[in-house]
């Protein structure tokens, strides 16, 4: 029996066009209405899932939501932090070289604002900024607080050049960060025991809340660690190969109300 479900948001929750549909609308509230807890599961921060806690009614005193790719989960409605996996200045400032090494724009975000140091602001830093509300900064390393709570560095470019890039990050960063390609231009460094499966954990025992009995629906390679967490793992129509190989089922996909059908599928067994 399914008691919480784990929903990521751009590629699975939304559609194409960032929207969710009336049928995936309707099987959250019925999802709620037998008593599973629904929380969502994003790399976004707070700012940018708000709208979307609000419109599919996720904001009751005893909501949760988990953003920053598992950085970071709180309660919807009074955002009290339950747990925040954050990164040093220290961790930064090495990021911002190996960046810099590497030809690639870089930003950081904290709870609040995304930072870059790039004069010369990289379109898809832009384009993070306003997809997820989050105002943008430029500000010089010397410049900054150096005492700045950061909940995910990334490294964000072209998808040729930073695939071609990838290959030359030194394996001594993936022993010391999280890294996951959350999009073919998005390659984000976390704190190592932040990660989607991480913080859905934390949260399932918090709630007292088997590992059989959750559900965790997700697209991408970011998705990956809560799709294997879960006693239920569905993958989108439209995800990437390695989510689909590692989940127990495949839903339909983000245009088709691929959530809809999984929750009405594997979790209310319609």
């Amino acid at each position: 029996m399914i008691k919480l479900i784990a929903l990521d948001m751009d590629g699975t929750l939304l559609n194409s066009n960032h929207q969710i549909t009336e049928e995936v609308k309707k099987a959250i509230r019925k999802a709620k209405e037998t008593g599973i807890k629904v929380v969502l599961c994003t790399g976004r921060p707070l700012i940018g899932v708000r709208p979307y806690l609000k419109e599919l009614d996720l904001l009751d005193d005893d909501d949760y939501v988990i953003t920053f790719n598992g950085a970071l989960i709180q309660k919807s409605k009074s955002e009290e932090v339950i747990e925040h996996q954050t990164l040093t200045f220290d961790d930064y400032v090495d990021l911002v070289g190996l960046s810099e090494k590497l030809g690639l724009h870089i930003h950081m975000e904290d709870e609040q604002y995304m930072y870059t140091p790039n004069k010369n602001i990289g379109r898809y830093t832009v384009h993070e900024s306003s997809l997820t509300m989050m105002p943008l900064r430029y500000r010089s390393i010397d410049e900054m607080d150096h005492n700045i709570e950061i909940s995910k560095v990334m490294f964000i470019d072209e998808p040729d050049l930073l695939a071609k890039r990838m290959t030359d990050i030194p394996e001594s960063y993936y022993q010391r960060f999280e890294i996951v390609l959350s999009t073919p231009y998005f390659l984000e460094f976390l704190n190592p025991e932040a990660s989607k499966g991480n913080a859905l954990k934390h949260l399932a025992n918090l709630l007292h809340i088997h590992q059989d009995e959750v559900m965790a629906v997700g697209d991408n390679l970011n998705d990956l660690s809560m799709i294997q967490y879960a006693g239920m793992g569905i993958a989108m129509g439209n995800a990437a190969q390695p989510t689909k190989d590692a989940a127990q089922h495949v839903t339909k996909t983000n245009d088709e109300h691929g959530v809809a059908y999984a929750i009405n599928t594997w979790a209310l067994n319609e």
